[in-house]
């Protein structure tokens, strides 16, 4: 394990900037005092926020650029203006350089994945990569990818997320032979788009030495936890993640309301207060949030661009967890045995359609 973790941080991402990211940081300092920063951003925005938080600003470098990647902006437009010299830009080439051990960033979300890509290159099997996140389930935890990082996906790709998404179960949850759903409208094999059902075809016939494809899944399986992961493409999986986030805060608002109405809802509040406190900790969106962007030589989280200071913490936490544990290289190996066989898998399936035809 190394001695200490080294997060590069892109300080002026997200919809609230350095104004969050950096009480963010502080709050996972406290948690991982092994942690070291690298804050890329404008230093005239910087220095007055960490004047405010002594232990993190004796636990921090800052590296000055007064350009900052737009919220809106095209992966195109920012790789024009931010190459070499924006926050998004630097923090992931602290990443290449070796200086820093993960980058972590709120910031525009095709900007990211651009850069990363372009930046870090892809892992030799991999065209692009995915936004894996950890979803709370009833039975503990899944990985669920792609969450956003691409739209559309052909059966190759989506064969491809099940080795990465199992390689990262693996590791994370411990577990021998993680099972492999895939997202669709139903669970007959007859149903979905043609290229869910032909990776559904292809993961049933194939041979893949590290997990087990349990078939497909629908939307509210993944809360369930019938699967370790549910492999989708990234519009769908984006959607489903928004949904699952605003539905708990829904239910969260709805919950409140029912508790103040009545002097008797109150006090059973009180008497039951703890409990609340669990259900209220287990839906928070924010505990979370963060998602590791997949297939990329190097660790890249990405924070929701929303997130309040405790959940940009939980984004910098999966960071840590991941250089901590050495997850990156583990990851590696198991994936790159699963590759192979997702290759060939996905090699024999074409051949034999085109003979068929």
């Amino acid at each position: 394990m190394p001695d200490k973790v080294r997060i590069a941080l892109d300080a002026m991402g997200g919809d609230h900037g350095a104004s969050v990211i950096l009480p963010g940081a502080d709050i996972s300092l406290t948690r991982h005092p092994d942690i070291e920063y690298l804050l890329f951003g404008n230093q005239a925005v910087l220095e007055p926020l960490l004047a405010g938080l002594p232990r993190l600003k004796a636990k921090s470098r800052v590296v000055h650029t007064e350009v900052s990647i737009r919220m809106d902006d095209k992966p195109s437009q920012a790789l024009r203006y931010g190459r070499w010299k924006s926050s998004m830009w630097l923090a992931i080439d602290a990443v290449k350089k070796g200086e820093a051990d993960v980058v972590v960033s709120a910031g525009n979300t095709g900007a990211l994945m651009a850069m990363a890509r372009f930046n870090l290159k892809m892992i030799e099997g991999i065209e692009r990569p995915a936004i894996a996140a950890i979803w709370p389930t009833l039975k503990g935890e899944s990985v669920v990818l792609d969450v956003g990082a691409s739209i559309g996906a052909d059966e190759a790709h989506l064969v491809n997320l099940a080795a990465m998404g199992s390689a990262m179960a693996r590791v994370l949850f411990d577990i021998e032979r993680p099972t492999v759903g895939l997202l669709n409208i139903g669970v007959e094999e007859v149903k979905g788009l043609e290229a869910v059902r032909e990776a559904g075809r292809i993961l049933r016939e194939g041979q893949f030495p590290h997990f087990d494809y349990h078939g497909f899944v629908e939307g509210s399986d993944i809360g369930k936890g019938v699967v370790d992961v549910v492999v989708t493409e990234g519009f769908a999986g984006n959607i489903a993640l928004k949904t699952a986030e605003g539905t708990a805060r829904q239910f969260g608002q709805y919950l409140r309301n029912a508790m103040n109405r009545t002097l008797a809802a109150r006090l059973g509040y009180l008497l039951a207060r703890q409990a609340f406190r669990t259900l209220r900790d287990k839906m928070d969106p924010q505990k979370s949030n963060g998602g590791t962007l997949l297939g990329l030589n190097g660790i890249v989280i990405k924070s929701h661009g929303g997130a309040d200071a405790e959940g940009f913490a939980s984004a910098i936490d999966l960071g840590y967890d991941m250089v901590r544990y050495e997850l990156l290289a583990k990851i590696g190996e198991s994936m790159a045995r699963d590759l192979l066989a997702t290759t060939t898998a996905t090699a024999t399936a074409r051949q034999a359609s085109g003979a068929a035809s």
